[in-house]
C-alpha cells in the first residue's frame, strides 16, 4: 500500500511542478528546462517506478523468466535423451546442465508428471528416466496413416 500512495504522491508532485512550469514567462529557456527535468522528471520517474512495483510488473517478468528457464531445461533434457538412447539419470542431467541434482530430479519428475517420461529402477536401485517417444524416433520413417491396414 505504501508503494501505491508514494507513487501517486510523486506523480501528483510532478504534475504540480509541470503545471507551474507552463505558467512561467519563458518556459523554453535552458535553465527552466533543466529545472523542469529535476523538479518534475525525477519525481515522475520515481512515482512510475513505485506504481509499477505496486502492480507487480517485476513479478510478472520474473515469472515469465522462470517459465522460459524451465522450458529451456526441458528442451535440453529432451535433446540429451536423444543422445543417450532415451534413457537418463538425474546425475547425467545434473552433470550436463551444470545444475544441482535436486533441480535435475525436479525437472525429470515434472516431465514424468506430464507423461513425457517414465521411471524405471535398476537392480542396484538407480532411477532411470525413460523417454518412450525419444527411444522410438527411428521408427518415424515407417509411420503410416491411422486408417491404413
Amino acid at each position: 500500500m505504501g508503494k501505491l500512495v508514494g507513487g501517486v504522491a510523486l506523480l501528483a508532485l510532478a504534475l504540480f511542478v509541470f503545471w507551474g512550469f507552463l505558467r512561467t514567462s519563458d518556459p523554453f529557456a535552458l535553465r527552466t528546462l533543466f529545472a523542469l527535468f529535476i523538479a518534475a522528471g525525477l519525481p515522475a520517474a520515481g512515482g512510475g517506478f513505485l506504481l509499477a512495483r505496486h502492480f507487480g510488473v517485476g513479478r510478472r517478468i520474473e515469472g515469465r523468466r522462470e517459465e522460459l528457464r524451465r522450458d529451456t531445461f526441458e528442451a535440453e533434457i529432451l535433446k540429451m535423451a536423444g543422445r543417450h538412447g532415451g534413457r537418463l539419470t538425474s546425475v547425467e542431467v545434473a552433470g550436463e546442465l551444470a545444475v544441482p541434482t535436486t533441480l535435475a530430479e525436479e525437472l525429470l519428475n515434472e516431465l514424468m508428471a506430464r507423461e513425457m517420461a517414465d521411471i524405471e529402477i535398476t537392480d542396484s536401485g538407480l532411477l532411470v528416466y525413460t523417454f518412450h517417444d525419444v527411444r522410438h524416433l527411428s521408427e518415424k520413417e515407417t509411420a503410416r496413416g491411422l486408417l491404413e491396414p
